[in-house]
């Protein structure tokens, strides 16, 4: 009989990388460390539960955006009369690289209590330093697009 297997809280490892951003599409970079954050690169992921990794990601202002992005808008609304925003994504790469980077991982999660927990792991530097030293990250590639 087969039994489904099932993660334990004590047996969860949680690992550390480090991303560097550097060079890479902001859309392909946030789809990457979400998948390491949800923990679907491991073969004991389960949908319900955190199994994911914490990541770091450094360089956020030398991400790249592609195509016509950095000219169209991002949208929100600060739940007050009167209150929508925008920004164009061209402006916040160069004025908050790190919230940009942040939303588009964001945009990638799930938007449940499991999400927000799952985001809580996630670490984005706009430089190349970062306070995370003593966890011992592993450096984790992104694939840059092949031309």
């Amino acid at each position: 009989m087969n039994r489904t297997f099932t993660n334990k809280g004590d047996s969860l490892d949680h690992k550390w990388y480090v991303v560097d951003a550097a060079g890479i599409p902001v859309g392909r970079l946030a789809a990457q460390v979400a998948q390491l954050l949800r923990g679907k690169n491991k073969p004991t992921f389960e949908y319900n539960r955190d199994c994911g990794d914490f990541v770091i990601v450094i360089n956020a202002e030398q991400a790249v955006l592609t195509g016509n992005k950095k000219d169209e808008l991002i949208y929100w609304h600060t739940m007050w009369p009167g209150g929508l925003r925008n920004v164009a994504r061209g402006d916040m790469l160069e004025n908050d690289p790190a919230k940009l980077v942040e939303k588009a991982i964001w945009g990638m999660c799930p938007k449940t209590k499991l999400g927000k927990q799952i985001f809580s792991k996630c670490k984005v530097y706009a430089g190349s330093s970062h306070p995370h030293e003593a966890q011992n990250p592993v450096a984790y590639d992104i694939k840059k697009e092949k031309k």
